[in-house]
């Protein structure tokens, strides 16, 4: 399959964070675009006249056949499937495209070693009471069975795939996660930081992973995983630099270990983006197709100016400020 082969993509989702991004790099690379979805979100192209948009519940069969015939999609980039139920139904409705892109995720995989690795690392089992269930602690499982579901169908000669992105970082997050660092960067001079600063969580610039579905459809091989991820990995001290640059702010970078910040009523994994585990992802796979990684200093510049324009601080990822100055006094007194 070449780049020329696919012209009309179906965007699965396509309003809100990833599948806003796959939408916007799609158009950059000549496709024309069609996105599927209920509504319930703000169309950023209602006033683009080069999306179309087809309205649908993508959990029943009879809205997603529609979408099909009404678009009639070379290649389906799937960013809201959360069951292996949703795949299953996909697989099946889209099995003569070009290509079906899955959007799974890095916590797919079942084991904590370093890097994780397509093919090599287990995934998560997931168990049928699991496949139906809607918490966070069944999110890995559900999207692991997603894949599974992905390569069967490649069996069968469906042209299906996956893409594993790792945190997603980038703008118009809703998740606001990066947004807590960065409103913290630039309303305080000396930022509390969970450890040494070395922890590290694996991050995946947004606009990155837009370009990995692309280029998985365009090059992909059927019943294949790509993991997505930043080339370069950062620190969560690195990243708060990073921020920091970005903004033209000037921080101090504290370090607070449990015993510090139990003190304070906090523990490290109060911080959002900490991970005690590093998880780290080989994207060697995904580059070989010819995919880069933006500069972390470029994309945290675009982040940074969006979060700028945004509502969003990251509010609900907020430890207290008031504990965090009872750490910097502990700390100051050591």
């Amino acid at each position: 399959m070449t780049d020329t082969d696919i012209d009309t993509a179906l965007v699965v989702g396509g309003t809100r964070f990833i599948g806003r991004h796959a939408v916007e790099d799609l158009l950059d690379h000549g496709y024309e675009v069609a996105i599927f979805n209920r509504g319930n979100h703000e169309n950023p192209f209602e006033d683009d006249d080069r999306v179309t948009r087809v309205e649908g519940d993508r959990t029943d069969d009879t809205d997603l056949k529609a979408a099909k015939l009404s678009v009639e999609p070379d290649v389906v980039i799937d960013c809201v499937a959360y069951y292996p139920a949703d795949v299953e139904a996909a697989v099946e409705i889209f099995s003569d495209v070009d290509a079906y892109v899955f959007v799974s995720s890095g916590s797919a995989y079942g084991r904590e070693e370093i890097p994780k690795r397509e093919g090599e690392t287990p995934l998560c089992e997931c168990t049928p009471e699991q496949a139906e269930d809607d918490s966070d602690e069944t999110y890995g499982p559900r999207k692991a069975e997603g894949d599974r579901v992905v390569f069967e169908a490649a069996m069968d000669g469906v042209n299906a795939m996956s893409v594993r992105p790792c945190i997603v970082y980038g703008p118009h997050d809703y998740t606001e996660r990066l947004d807590y660092w960065i409103s913290r960067v630039e309303e305080y001079d000396r930022i509390v930081v969970p450890g040494d600063g070395t922890n590290l969580w694996h991050r995946a610039y947004v606009e990155d992973v837009a370009s990995a579905l692309r280029v998985v459809a365009e090059r992909g091989t059927p019943g294949e995983a790509y993991n997505v991820g930043d080339r370069r990995l950062a620190t969560l001290e690195e990243t708060v630099e990073l921020i920091a640059d970005a903004a033209g702010e000037s921080v101090d970078v504290v370090h607070a270990g449990e015993r510090e910040l139990a003190a304070a009523g906090l523990s490290p994994d109060d911080f959002v983006l900490y991970r005690e585990y590093p998880h780290v992802m080989d994207t060697n796979k995904l580059s070989d197709l010819g995919w880069e990684s933006t500069p972390l200093d470029e994309a945290m510049a675009v982040t940074v100016d969006e979060h700028r324009d945004s509502d969003r601080d990251g509010e609900e990822w907020d430890p207290g400020r008031d504990a965090e100055e009872s750490v910097l006094e502990i700390l100051d007194t050591l």
